[in-house]
């Protein structure tokens, strides 16, 4: 005689969820909001945790949502308020900064997450300019606050740059960082190693959603120093604001010998280069890459960052979507890092 059993459910545990304050909602800020909208049962099931959007916040005004509801018309927001007020009123535990990273957002960037920080809320941001300039500041706030930084979408978008220098080659003695960090510099490289000019090259990258409108930071080789100046001091404690950093820009010279380059078999790369050995200096040069290098293999506007480990051997991450729902993804990941409960054992 057999018997059978159904199978029981173990009924699943209080689902947390976090209140999330957005400041910008260009780009990067909308492809965030609707990633928590849409994805909200999924990332509960997953994770434990349901971040939900609270409020949102530009220049001039804000709008306060109830219960996860989808961001309105700019018509029906109100003026902008003093942030400790809305962190306040929602209760949020998170503040999600997609500001642009401009001479002119980063004061107002510094101070909202110096404030938000030294009140115990996280802080997750894409805005790199302030971390250049406030980050020994920003540490401060958050080690009196007992709250956490997460920079992800300011480091790499979708690729775990990020975590990697932070947490990921901690203890394996890593000595060097060397880049490709930014997409559309590889993207136009390869288009005019195709015969494209330089405006058609970068016209196709906009078409595409992987340059900026303004794409100078991108080709001077300033954004890919920015992101190893950020790397470098997760992994090696320096200050970002004291780093000196020399660039070689992705101009029509370059067309041609990326052009020439690719006439022997090699693939022309703007590399970002950062060495414990040469303390708080940072370079971006042309550079041709042979097959086997992580850097040539790079297609499109993939990414990659080397991290340089003597005993342990070269560590690489590459990939990841050079797009605003990359860095919108980023910051997803980013906010679950600080909300989501941590399991013991293996989690």
């Amino acid at each position: 005689m057999s018997s059978s059993h159904a199978k029981t459910a173990v009924p699943p545990g209080p689902v947390d969820a976090p209140a999330v304050l957005l400041c910008g909602y260009g780009p990067v800020g909308r492809a965030y909001a609707e990633r928590l909208g849409a994805r909200g049962d999924e990332l509960a099931d997953a994770h434990g945790v349901r971040p939900t959007l609270a409020a949102v916040r530009v220049g001039s005004a804000q709008v306060v949502l109830r219960g996860g509801d989808a961001v309105p018309d700019r018509s029906h927001w109100a003026p902008l308020e003093p942030l400790e007020h809305v962190l306040e009123r929602t209760g949020a535990r998170v503040l999600v900064q997609a500001l642009p990273s401009s001479p002119r957002a980063r004061q107002q960037a510094a101070e909202e997450a110096g404030l938000a920080l030294r009140r115990g809320v996280h802080v997750v941001t894409a805005t790199k300019s302030h971390l250049l300039s406030h980050w020994r500041e920003l540490g401060e706030a958050a080690r009196a606050g007992r709250s956490l930084i997460r920079i992800s979408g300011a480091t790499g978008a979708a690729l775990p740059t990020a975590d990697l220098a932070r947490t990921g080659v901690r203890g394996l003695g890593c000595r060097s960082i060397r880049a490709c960090p930014n997409g559309t510099a590889t993207f136009v490289l390869d288009r005019l190693a195709a015969g494209e000019s330089l405006e058609e090259a970068v016209r196709e990258a906009q078409v595409r959603g992987i340059a900026e409108a303004d794409p100078s930071a991108d080709l001077s080789g300033a954004d890919a120093a920015t992101k190893v100046r950020l790397l470098a001091a997760l992994l090696w404690g320096w200050d970002p604001s004291t780093v000196h950093v020399s660039t070689e820009a992705v101009d029509e010279q370059a067309g041609r010998e990326a052009v020439a380059a690719a006439a022997r078999g090699l693939r022309l790369r703007a590399v970002a280069t950062a060495s414990a050995d040469r303390p708080r200096t940072v370079e971006v040069r042309l550079e041709r890459t042979v097959p086997g290098d992580p850097l040539h293999a790079l297609t499109g506007p993939e990414k990659a960052v080397v991290y340089g480990c003597p005993d342990a051997g070269d560590i690489t991450v590459s990939g990841g979507r050079s797009s605003p729902l990359g860095a919108a993804l980023a910051l997803v990941r980013d906010t679950l890092d600080v909300t989501a409960p941590r399991p013991f054992g293996f989690g």
